[in-house]
Order: C-alpha cells, then sequence, then structure tokens
C-alpha cells in the first residue's frame, strides 16, 4: 500500500509516497518529473524496503516554488525527509536532476547515505547551448501558459532517444502526461536553479566516500555517456553503467534493467536491509 505524505522541509512543502517497509530508499526524479517515474522501482523494491519516492520541489503535489535554490538545498530536502519518515540513513536513487542531488547529498552528509544510484546525471555545469535550450524552452512555456505541443515534442526528443519514441508508446505518453501537468511558473524557478545556475560538481563529488553507481544512457540527448562518464571519474570507487536502447529516463524506459542493476549494488556494497 502507498501512503501519500507531506513534509514540510527547507524548500516548503514537499510530497512523497511512501510504500513498504524495511531501510529507506529515496527516489528523486528529472526536473518535469514527479514521483510516477519510479513506479516500477516502487513495485520491485518495497517488499524489502521503504520506498520514499518524491516529488521534488515545485512539482507534482509539491509545493509551488516562488524562488531559486541550491544543490545544497537540495540535500537538506533529504535530510529532513529522513528525519520527518524517522530514517536515520537511505539509499538514494536519482534521475538527471535527482542524480546530482544524490550526488551532493552523499558529499555533504555520508553519515545519512547508504549507496547512491546516480542516473542521466552530469557534474559539470550546463554548457551555453544547454543554457539556451532550456532558456527559450520557458520562454515558450510560459507564453502557451504550459508545456503544449509543440513544445511537447521538444521535451520528448529531450528526454527519449529513438528506441523509446518508437517502441514504447506507453512510456511515450507517461512523459507527454507528466509535462503537460506541470505548473510552468514553479517550474521555471527549478529550471533555473538546476541548468543556468548548476554549479561544476567534480570536486564536491570528490569527496564522497560511500558506493556509488553511475548509469547512463546510450541514447542520452540530454546528458551523453560522456557525461557518465565524466561523473564516474569524479567519484572515487564508483561504478559505472552505460544502457543500450536507454536515454533520460532509465528508471522509465528499461526499469528491469534498472531493477537488476540496483539490486546488485545494494547486495553487493553493503544495501542488503540487515546491513543498512
Amino acid at each position: 500500500m502507498v501512503e501519500h505524505v507531506d513534509v514540510e522541509t527547507v524548500l516548503g512543502r514537499v510530497h512523497v509516497a511512501v510504500a513498504g517497509e524495511g531501510p529507506a530508499v529515496v527516489m528523486w526524479p528529472s526536473l518535469l518529473m514527479d514521483h510516477t517515474l519510479w513506479d516500477a522501482q516502487v513495485a520491485h523494491l518495497s517488499n524489502r524496503f521503504t520506498t520514499i519516492a518524491v516529488d521534488p520541489p515545485g512539482h507534482g503535489r509539491s509545493q509551488p516554488l516562488t524562488r531559486t535554490f541550491t544543490f545544497a538545498e537540495c540535500a537538506q530536502v533529504v535530510v529532513d525527509l529522513l528525519d520527518h519518515l524517522g530514517h536515520e540513513r537511505g539509499h538514494l536513487l536519482g534521475n538527471s536532476w535527482g542524480g546530482m542531488i544524490g550526488g551532493t547529498f552523499a558529499a555533504l552528509h555520508p553519515d545519512r547515505v547508504g549507496c547512491s544510484v546516480l542516473m542521466n546525471a552530469t557534474a559539470t555545469a550546463a554548457s551555453r547551448g544547454q543554457r539556451l535550450e532550456y532558456g527559450a524552452l520557458l520562454l515558450a512555456a510560459r507564453a502557451m501558459r504550459g508545456i503544449r505541443p509543440p513544445l511537447t515534442t521538444a521535451v520528448l526528443r529531450a528526454f527519449l532517444g529513438p528506441t523509446s519514441l518508437a517502441e514504447r508508446p506507453d512510456v511515450v505518453e507517461h512523459v507527454r502526461r507528466t509535462t503537460q501537468a506541470v505548473d510552468v511558473r514553479s517550474v521555471s524557478f527549478a529550471v533555473r536553479s538546476v541548468v543556468p545556475a548548476r554549479q561544476d560538481q567534480r570536486a564536491a563529488f570528490s569527496q564522497i566516500t560511500t558506493p556509488v553507481l553511475v548509469v547512463g544512457g546510450s541514447e542520452d540527448a540530454t546528458f551523453p555517456p560522456d557525461d557518465a562518464r565524466t561523473m564516474a571519474a569524479a567519484i572515487p570507487d564508483s561504478e559505472l553503467v552505460v544502457l543500450a536502447r536507454a536515454a533520460h529516463l532509465a528508471a522509465l524506459e528499461v526499469p528491469d534493467v534498472v531493477n537488476r542493476l540496483v539490486d546488485d549494488l545494494l547486495d553487493r556494497r553493503g544495501g542488503a536491509p540487515n546491513h543498512l
């Protein structure tokens, strides 16, 4: 059974979907996505763990944002969630924005984290092209009062690769439905914080001492495999996997593959229920 909980955090009220019992696994999705990105991981893990799937600040059922934020504040949100739900530590699954925050959380709060799986993310600052692309997207979305066609097509091409666009209609529909539901004003603060204001995190990530698996997608146009390799190179003793036939939302596109990778990391590097 899934319980929906609202938690007061440093970035306002954050909504989480909580299921299962046992050690905590916090799941933070990409920009424009909500907790449902992790439905397959919740179903797979909640028989052994307490899964905490996050509507990140300004998204889904969480309180709308009214300002920009830092990655350190996002990491504090994870601390606030764990504290409220009564967990001393938690594993972290993060996608894109969530992957970056997972790295920040592990670097700043090593005593609160177990294993981290950082998917489809980057450790570097945004390129000029990314800043321009997302700036134009926000301007158009504000003018249209939402993410509507043809903007939906642009988002789909940024998030999904040729395999998902051609062969996974359920994934395409999930992304279309979720992005069209966003509050553009609220999400614009998150986009500005995560894209143009993003700082290079490699020095911070070099301080991580806990187990990390970095996952890239071979078809990821937003953060191509080289971004995953750069992130993994910055994190001591991290592991790297680049998934074939996956793009920017691996947990949604190839959930069974991601579930196997998560199981393997948790079993090998201290994530079994009696080890956290």
